[in-house]
């Protein structure tokens, strides 16, 4: 009796956009949602005409025509001129550059230094804990924008400084979210077998805890940089952000406010700017909370 022959079957390839991970099926997922969607749209539109902004404006953010001052919108100037005859689409382009840098460094800022003191005071806890706890409920007890404002009457008004200000009045936002991501991590089985074969806590922080805080991170940072355009323009308002003849926002608006009656659109388009580029950046926050949290999942 002839012994049956038995074929190898050849694995099928898996196509590329089947493959599964966590960060593929999160984009998945991300897709689906159409606001987020919608959010992400506004924010590349934004980042897209700052870059582009030297190629796209027709004017000068500095060009003053003073026979030209407060014209209404029209072929020539599509979003009209400012009480000194400046374009206002090119200076809401190049505004666009300001806002969006201050927000994205701002955050950056925040969550490098509170990411630092979170995992440090979640991890470590006792006499660190308290000492960063405290900084934080220090840095909690003033309202955001007073703070902010206090910083840069001390340093001195400037952009640069404005960015500064808000970078660490926000610093107690992630360092408080990531100090109870790491305490509800740290007593994983997982962080305890790696301490049993003697894994070194630095280690442990840069392999297993931090890579696992990172979504939560991710979520509130996308939402902080809409906080931070806001409060850059509120400081730009208050003639402590940037400074003429720099085309900020909130500079802008401070500028215009007299003139809301006789040339409103003046106000309307750095007003409608900023209240976009917040609104993108809320949207896709939102839809990566849904996509990341796993409590918002079904």
């Amino acid at each position: 009796m002839g012994q049956a022959s038995i074929k190898a079957t050849p694995p099928t390839a898996v196509p590329a956009d089947k493959v599964s991970g966590p960060w593929r099926d999160a984009w998945k997922a991300f897709r689906k949602n159409k606001t987020a969607m919608l959010g992400l749209c506004i924010i590349v539109f934004f980042v897209l005409i700052a870059l582009l902004a030297p190629f796209i404006t027709p004017y000068g953010f500095k060009e003053q025509e003073l026979v030209n001052r407060l014209k209404a919108p029209s072929a020539d100037h599509w979003f009209g001129t400012d009480d000194l005859g400046r374009d206002l689409f090119s200076r809401v382009i190049y505004g666009a550059r300001i806002s969006l840098w201050v927000g994205f460094f701002s955050v950056i800022g925040s969550i490098i230094v509170g990411t630092f003191l979170g995992i440090l005071s979640g991890f470590y806890g006792k006499w660190v804990d308290m000492l960063i706890s405290r900084l934080f409920d220090i840095l909690l007890a003033f309202p955001s924008i007073l703070l902010a404002i206090a910083i840069v009457a001390i340093l001195g008004p400037s952009l640069r400084n404005a960015l500064l200000a808000i970078a660490i009045v926000n610093i107690p936002t992630y360092g408080r979210l990531v100090r109870a991501k790491v305490l509800s991590l740290k007593s994983e089985e997982y962080i305890t077998a790696a301490r049993a074969i003697g894994m070194k806590n630095s280690r442990i922080l840069l392999t297993h805890i931090l890579p696992n805080s990172l979504t939560p991170i991710i979520v509130q940072g996308t939402l902080g940089i809409a906080h931070a355009i806001i409060e850059a323009a509120a400081l730009g308002f208050l003639g402590l952000g940037a400074q003429p003849p720099d085309p900020e926002w909130g500079k802008m608006l401070s500028d215009s406010r007299q003139f809301i009656q006789k040339a409103p659109w003046t106000v309307v388009f750095p007003g409608l700017s900023i209240m976009l580029t917040v609104l993108g950046f809320n949207l896709m926050g939102d839809g990566l909370r849904d996509v990341l949290d796993p409590r918002m999942k079904n």
